[in-house]
């Protein structure tokens, strides 16, 4: 069977479907961290490959989460250290999943470090700056993005305005300072505009 790139992309977004049915609270969550991802990179002037391999990453950054136990995913409050410690798991889960099929390999590994922080604090694997692979670095901002732009169980979404400040704040601590300015800029262009 050979797949075209609509196919191949109806197939990716079919999987992603399987981790929503698990946790409902995160519906249309892939789908727009891929589209945020590709916005990101076309303004940074990625060719067409490159943007079609981080919008399918983005589609896939949380496949990990089919492995941690329901009641932690799903759990409303506050997360005990041992809760964190299993949702943490996530990013190693899904590269595992990923990285064995050969055409996958780049996107396990943008999967893998998506919640690598620019100061060095993030996981798995604590990597700073640039050691962080830039398609992580991106996945990283699009997925905190729609995060705090969208409302959940125990918080409320923030306004586009709240959140430009929110990635201000945490540019050169959680992000890479360059990304913010990126992402900052559609933000004004595409939401504000």
């Amino acid at each position: 069977m050979n797949l075209g790139r609509v196919e191949f992309h109806e197939f990716i977004e079919s999987l992603t479907e399987i981790l929503e049915m698990k946790d409902v609270y995160t519906k249309g969550h892939s789908n727009r961290v891929a589209e945020y991802a590709s916005m990101i990179a076309k303004a940074m002037g990625f060719c067409e490959e490159r943007v079609y391999a981080i919008h399918m990453a983005g589609h896939l950054h949380d496949i990990g989460k089919v492995g941690v136990c329901d009641q932690v995913l799903k759990k409303n409050g506050r997360l005990t250290c041992e809760e964190y410690e299993e949702i943490k798991r996530h990013s190693v889960l899904g590269y595992n999943i990923l990285v064995k099929a050969e055409g996958f390999k780049e996107m396990a590994i943008a999967v893998r470090h998506h919640h690598e922080r620019w100061d060095g604090k993030g996981y798995p694997d604590g990597l700073i700056g640039e050691n962080i692979p830039l398609g992580s670095r991106i996945l990283g901002i699009a997925d905190a993005f729609d995060a705090m732009t969208t409302e959940r169980p125990y918080r409320r979404a923030l306004t586009l305005v709240e959140a430009i400040e929110e990635l201000k704040r945490c540019s050169g601590s959680q992000f890479d300072p360059k990304l913010v300015e990126v992402m900052i800029s559609i933000i004004q262009e595409d939401f504000l505009s």
